[in-house]
Formats: C-alpha cells, structure tokens, sequence
C-alpha cells in the first residue's frame, strides 16, 4: 500500500518518552480506497491522566532549560523532519488524502515552523516599565504557562500541530496533543521525529483517541493550565465552555468571502479563487467560502472558474498526474453533497461538477465544482461547506458587496479584488475579518504573520503564527524591585 510502507513503528501513545499500546483500538482508513491500514489507540481519560503527569513532571525542569537550548532543539528536529520529509509525506497522503506534491510541501512547512520558533524564541524579551514611586525598577518578562494541551484537526494535519507544538516547546511549555481521529497516524511519524530530535521525555506527549473523550479529557483536567485547539466553530465553542477560566487559543471555522469588483483583474481574482477552493480538495478553513461577484462580470468570472475547475484531475492521490484526491471522511462529504444539493433544489445553477465519483474507489470523491445564482439563503453561503466548491453571488453595488460580506457568523479570511486601492482598503476595514487580503485571495498567508478569526464571530480567539503564537503560549510577569534610597559609599 503506497505511504505504509514508510512507517517507522506500530502505531501508539507516546507518553513519557515512551511508546505504549492502547488494549482498545479504532481502525485507521485510506480515503482513497476505504481500506483499514492500521490499528489506533482509542485511549480514555486514565490514559490522560498519565501523559499530564509526564508533562507535568517534565516541564518542571525543561521550563529552566536555557533559550539558546530550547531553540538548538528545535532546529534538530527540523532538520530531521527534513530528512524524512517524503516518507512522512507518503503516510500523510495515505491517510488524509491529499495529493503527494501537497503533502510534501506541508511537511517543509512544518520544518520550518521548528526554525522559526527556534529563531523567535531567541528574541523574545520583556521591558523596563517607569512607575510613580522613583523607589521602584519593574521588568517584565514572559514564562511557560506549564501544561499546555493541543487538540488538532485532520485537513492539515502535520503543519497545525507544529504550529502548536514548536512555538510551545520554545518557550518553555509541556504538551499533551491529542490529534485527529482520522489522521493520528501520520501524527506518530511526527512524533517520532520530535521524539528522536533531541525532545526531552515527556515533553510533548501524544496521544489517540476520539475527540469527545481523550481531547475533552485533556480540556478539562485540572493540572492542564491552557488550550489550543485548531478545529470546527462548534467543537471551540464546547471546549470553551469545558475550559472555562484557561487561557485559550482557538482557531475556528471560516467562510470567506472573495469579493471581485467590476474594475478587478479577473484573471488573478478566478486563479486565486479557484485555488482557495480547490487546494487540499477545498478543506482549508481559510478556503474560498464563497465568490460575491459584481453582476456585470459574473459571466467571464464563471466561465474562468470553470477553465480552472476543468484542468483539475481527481483521482488516487499517488498517480502521477493527480491534482485533487478525495476527501477525507464521510461526514464532510456528506455536508458538500448536502450544500451543492440544497443549492440546486432552490434555484443554483451548477456550471461545472457537482458530482460523486464513487468510479475512482471511493464516495470520498468530490468534482471540483462551480455554482452560479447563488443566493444569500443557501446552506452553502450560510455555512462552511469544507469542500472543492465555488458558489457565486452576484451584487450591484459597493453596498450590497458589503452586505453581503458582513452577512456571515464568521470572519477568518477575506479576499477583496480591485485595482481602486482605496475601494479595497475601506473594503478591508469594514470586515471584521482576522485577515483581509487586497488583490489577493483568502488562503494567502505565512506562517510568520497572525492567522486569527475577527472578534464578535465563530472563528476564534487569538492569533497563530510567528512571534504572535509565542506571546499567547506565554504567561506576561511583572516584577518590580524596591530600591535602597541612594549607593552605598
């Protein structure tokens, strides 16, 4: 089986600085064909229990290991995901069902986050802070918050829990990561690697079960001090509630508008769209949601997003030629096909796909899609659909396109595309939106700069990405000193 045969070990916990069984176990499924490839740990919450007491014994003494050495770790371990980057690539795809040239980027980006924590942990400083009384010197600095637990989703499912787990190791933190059901195989190849990098036993501990149990176990034990969580806008809003009174970095769901005006380059604005939609089979939570289209170019906007969605191949994500695989599980299949269905029985047109292709192996399968005559009660303007889809919206004016725009629960990601630079910038001002990308479509971003949902919608708290990770995985100290009345003769 093509990607299996990379892998370095049985499948297990990692706790302690030591690979355990779990006695249940919950099958591991190659969406591209529905096969079983291996056997998973279903642990529960005692299993919990003993990787917060790893991660508690072992962050008491890794919080004093120096910066310099925590970032020398660091660099180890993206140094040696870059030496397995195609085996841990081939099980990603195996398992997730993305296309292999994606996944091999996906794992590069995950070495480098290692590197750039390493680099940012280093310049990470506090201040001196001026007081009333002149008897007084206050510095702040920045500490671990100690136990930290990381819950991850499966679209992306190697890079997000490095952008957890690089910048919380950094600065100090001990983790237990509990990954995706559906994709906690390839979370062993990188724990292995984080493992034999150099990491300190118990530092980071893994573990696999199912959300509702072993990720809501880690949310709500008492000897965890914060949470992280990549995932759906109503998984963040339950584990918000289980994790009252923690610090919380959650980052939710999205249904981005891409906004093209009449004056736009359609060129740019349909490549950028299509991409958003279509890249990892449309399951981004940054994806191009939707297409809010100025009436007088909906017709050679479409008939763009149809040449892309045309030249897009779907099929085994291993076959040389292969452009999208399927998607991943059952659940988000059955809410594209809920979404395009819906859209059709009230008056969508579909111009390209719309169809399972349960012929290439699997009813994971979805044609990359376009739909015009969308309309602002659709199921698919409404809420995220998470697949390879792009649904139009026509407007008439600059008030309708905002509107349109602000008529949605979510603000993670926003592409405007106008060549009228102060149309766009007070197009981007007015959503609340955590990104806003002019002339660029809503995927755009690095992982240097802050990746966040707008405050008021469903798309979270706090901000992913470069410096901005580390000061949220950090706790803020002020210290002050009183000082003697003058220096001593």
């Amino acid at each position: 089986m093509d990607g299996i045969d990379t892998l370095r070990r049985v499948p297990a916990n990692h706790i302690g600085g030591e690979w355990l069984a779990h006695a249940d176990t919950m099958p591991a499924i190659n969406p591209a064909t529905g096969e079983e490839i291996a056997r998973l740990p279903r642990s529960d919450a005692r299993t919990v229990d003993a990787a917060v007491a790893a991660a508690v014994a072992a962050g008491a003494s890794w919080r004093k290991v120096p910066v310099f050495e925590r970032a020398r770790i660091c660099m180890a371990i993206a140094a040696l995901i870059d030496t397995r980057r195609e085996a841990i690539a081939r099980v990603l795809s195996a398992e997730q069902g993305k296309v292999l040239a994606e996944a091999m980027g996906e794992v590069g980006k995950a070495a480098d986050g290692f590197r750039l924590a390493a680099e940012l942990v280093k310049q990470m400083g506090g201040e001196t802070l001026p007081a009333e009384d002149p008897t007084k010197l206050v510095l702040t600095l920045r500490e671990p918050r100690g136990v930290y637990g990381v819950i991850t989703p499966w679209n992306f499912p190697v890079n997000i829990p490095v952008e957890y787990l690089a910048p919380g190791i950094a600065t100090g933190n001990a983790i237990v990561w509990v990954p995706a059901p559906s994709t906690s195989l390839v979370a062993c190849e990188l724990m292995d690697a984080i493992a034999e990098g150099g990491l300190p036993a118990g530092v980071i501990n893994l573990v696999i079960g199912e959300g509702a149990v072993a990720g809501d176990a880690v949310v709500t034990h008492p000897d965890v001090a914060a949470i992280g969580f990549t995932g759906s806008a109503a998984t963040g809003r339950r584990i918000a509630e289980r994790a009252a009174g923690k610090p919380l970095l959650l980052e939710l769901g999205g249904n981005g508008p891409v906004v093209v005006f009449e004056d736009a380059d359609l060129d740019a604005a349909a490549a950028a769209a299509a991409g958003g939609a279509f890249f990892n089979a449309g399951q981004v939570c940054a994806a191009t949601g939707r297409v809010l289209a100025h009436r007088s170019i909906v017709e050679p906007l479409c008939d763009r997003l149809v040449e892309h969605a045309r030249r897009h191949v779907l099929g085994d994500p291993f076959h040389q030629g292969t452009t999208m695989g399927p998607l991943n599980n059952a659940k988000v299949a059955a809410k594209v096909r809920e979404h395009v269905d819906d859209a059709v029985a009230k008056g969508a047109g579909v111009l390209h796909g719309g169809r399972t292709r349960e012929d290439l192996g699997s009813a994971l399968y979805f044609e990359p899609t376009i739909i015009r005559d969308v309309t602002p009660d659709m199921k698919i303007n409404r809420e995220e659909t998470f697949g390879p889809v792009v649904p139009v919206l026509a407007f008439d004016d600059d008030a309708e396109a905002l509107q349109l725009a602000l008529d949605s629960e979510y603000g993670l990601s926003v592409g405007v595309f106008t060549t009228d630079i102060v149309r766009g910038v007070e197009m981007a001002r007015a959503i609340p939106a955590g990104i806003v990308n002019v002339n660029a479509g809503s995927t755009w971003w690095e992982i240097h700069l802050p990746f966040g949902g707008g405050s008021g919608t469903r798309s979270g708290i706090g901000r992913l990405g470069g410096r901005h990770t580390l000061e949220a995985m950090t706790e803020l100290k002020m210290i002050t000193v009183t000082m003697s009345g003058g220096m001593r003769p």
